[in-house]
């Protein structure tokens, strides 16, 4: 029996509704306050005033790439 290193990503894509002042300010605290942990779930720092809503799907896309023998 042989080890294999299978790459593999997982992506979600969705989005984070931002009240901002400009597009520059919303794209930057995207950047900084919000992100996903696996084991966790989305979240962000700002108020609910700043991100009032988002939308993410539960599952991602799965890409495997080749495997190779480690």
């Amino acid at each position: 029996m042989a080890t294999y290193k299978v790459p593999v990503s997982y992506t979600f894509k969705g989005h984070f509704v931002i009240n901002a002042e400009n597009k520059a300010q919303a794209e930057e605290w995207a950047e900084k306050h919000c992100g996903l942990v696996i084991g966790g779930n989305i979240h962000t720092s700002l108020s609910d005033d700043e991100v009032p809503d988002w939308d993410f799907p539960v599952h991602p896309e799965k890409k495997i790439g080749k495997a190779r023998r480690s």
